[in-house]
């Protein structure tokens, strides 16, 4: 006898789930339920159609109700809404447009119902001007009305993933557009000193950034909405951007006895079981774990299509696990590109986890080699040498990098994995020592004790019998330097190193920091206790970065 299986919810892991449940059961009785009219479709690629980069809509379709039907044999019933599930009686209640509110029966239930935007209780936040960004009719309406003649402005309420494309294509389009983050800082899976990068890229482009703020209301207009903000600061556009995160939308199964964490999401184990039997979870809208053990919430589409996949194969019997998110992401902000993997430094401090940092900037390929540009990478690492997270920013080659990283995580790996990967090497692509195996040695180097090192929040408290050193050129110093750092140039350091005091501890810096630990090697070897500043004056220089 085949089982008859439900699916609440297509795109990422409802579509996945289905189709492996037909790959592994050609009998099985599939039905996939979807409250709109597009079951599985390029949800991350949305702003950018809006923004034109994509002009062919179709596109955004990655699968269509009768493609899946046509392939897969399954029944898909769009425009049905799934209102409750009773776990005693296993059977859902639909309302549908079609054929009204009925009950169907299952013998295994996965529920992919997603996440949608949080409309917070502001006051006038239901003004026509006001626009989510969660599925195709959202990005139809936001795209007709800027495509309208006469919208020429448009303010992002978030600084997360969503608000920042959302930004960077209405400013593609030409409108001028600002961003509100009530955050000290936008993207918040990377560090203050990192996101520095993304935020300065975003201003230079003529989005105006304002941090720090929130909104206190909205106000319609006779053209466009006003936005008044909780510092008194006010702003008009022709319309906004809400964009301040998501919530797991599964108020249809509170009263299903389905457990939930506290935020709503749906608790599953590492076979994405529920805590009833015969009911799975997958995607947006569940909580699982990161690679530790600790409970983790992350709406990011690999993980959601990782899932459905799972799920599949456990009600066929197969015994898959699900070990865990990293959090591993990446974005296009105009010309840049961030991405990260693992723990932030944030996220290490509130979990109270011993971690060490450091910084390089290396350039993405051979410097010989035409085109080149620097990376700014950020990895952190316990005292095992175990990677624990890391960060990058640059124009060319992060996303591979960080997917190296990302991969030796994973796989528990350390320091001494970075330092030992054999990477495809030619002038074109990268160099003969990579980025990966640079961030390596250098904390190699630090574990060893080959290299002290000092960072950016180390100088906020710098003691008089601590002596600062630049190490750059003179033409350096001149163009900026850090408050009270007296200058030796490295390449003078040996014949000059008798105007440094002994007794104090020197804190040496230099551009990037590869001058700087050369400074430290020559200083330690005659007898000098120093520490170089890892990441040098480019991490300093953007830690003090302020858009404003």
């Amino acid at each position: 006898m085949s089982n008859k299986i439900l699916i609440v919810g297509g795109v990422a892991g409802g579509a996945s789930a289905a189709a492996r449940l037909r790959r592994l059961d050609e009998n099985a009785e599939i039905v996939m339920f979807e409250r709109g009219t597009y079951i599985s479709f390029a949800n991350c690629g949305l702003p950018y159609y809006i923004g034109e980069t994509i002009k062919d809509r179709s596109k955004l379709m990655v699968q269509t109700p009768e493609n899946l039907k046509a392939r897969f044999n399954i029944d898909i019933r769009i425009n049905s809404d799934v209102i409750g599930v009773d776990t005693q009686a296993k059977k859902v209640r639909v309302n549908s447009a079609d054929q009204g509110t009925y009950e169907e029966s299952y013998d295994y239930l996965i529920l992919s119902p997603g996440a949608k935007p949080i409309k917070p209780l502001i006051p006038g936040i239901d003004s026509e001007f006001i626009f989510t960004v969660r599925n195709i009719p959202d990005t139809d309406r936001i795209k007709s009305y800027v495509d309208l003649a006469g919208t020429r402005s448009a303010i992002v309420i978030g600084g997360g993933f969503i608000g920042i494309e959302m930004a960077e294509s209405l400013r593609e389009r030409g409108l001028d557009v600002s961003l509100i983050e009530a955050a000290p800082h936008i993207l918040a899976p990377f560090d203050s000193e990192m996101v520095a990068f993304a935020e300065k890229e975003m201003t230079d482009h003529g989005v105006k950034l304002v941090l720090g703020d929130g909104v206190e209301a909205f106000h319609d207009k006779e053209k466009g909405i006003e936005v008044s903000l909780k510092s008194g600061l006010q702003l008009s556009a022709d319309l906004v951007i809400l964009a301040i995160g998501v919530t797991p939308d599964t108020e249809f199964i509170k009263k299903s006895g389905i457990e939930l964490g506290a935020r709503g999401h749906i608790i599953v184990n590492e076979y994405m079981q529920t805590n009833i039997d015969g009911v799975y979870a997958v995607g947006d809208a569940v909580e699982t774990t990161d690679l530790d053990g600790q409970r983790a919430m992350v709406p990011l589409a690999g993980p959601a299509n990782k899932q459905g996949r799972i799920a599949a194969d456990n009600i066929h019997g197969l015994n898959t696990v699900y070990k865990g998110t990293q959090g591993t992401s990446i974005i296009k902000v105009f010309s840049l590109t961030g991405a990260s993997t693992g723990f932030n430094e944030r996220t290490l401090q509130r979990m109270n986890v011993p971690y060490r940092t450091i910084y390089v900037h290396p350039n993405s390929h051979a410097g010989y080699y035409p085109g080149s540009k620097a990376i700014a990478m950020k990895l952190l690492f316990n005292d095992e040498g175990r990677i624990l997270g890391a960060q990058a920013f640059g124009s060319e080659g992060v996303d591979k990098r960080i997917d190296v990283i990302a991969t030796v995580l994973r796989l528990k790996g350390t320091v001494d994995d970075l330092a030992e990967l054999e990477l495809a090497y030619a002038p074109p692509f990268s160099s003969a020592k990579d980025p990966v195996n640079m961030a390596g040695y250098l904390a190699q180097n630090v574990l060893s004790g080959q290299l002290d090192i000092f960072t950016v929040k180390d100088l906020e408290t710098l003691q008089p019998e601590q002596v600062l050193l630049d190490v750059r050129t003179a033409a350096e110093y001149e163009q900026g330097h850090i408050d009270g750092a007296v200058l030796i140039p490295v390449d003078e350091l040996r014949e000059r190193m008798n105007e440094l005091d002994k007794d104090k501890e020197i804190y040496a810096y230099c551009g990037v920091g590869i001058r700087g630990y050369i400074a430290a090697r020559i200083l330690t070897e005659h007898g000098y206790k120093v520490k170089n500043l890892t990441g040098g004056y480019r991490t300093y220089e953007m830690s003090k970065y302020s858009p404003k």
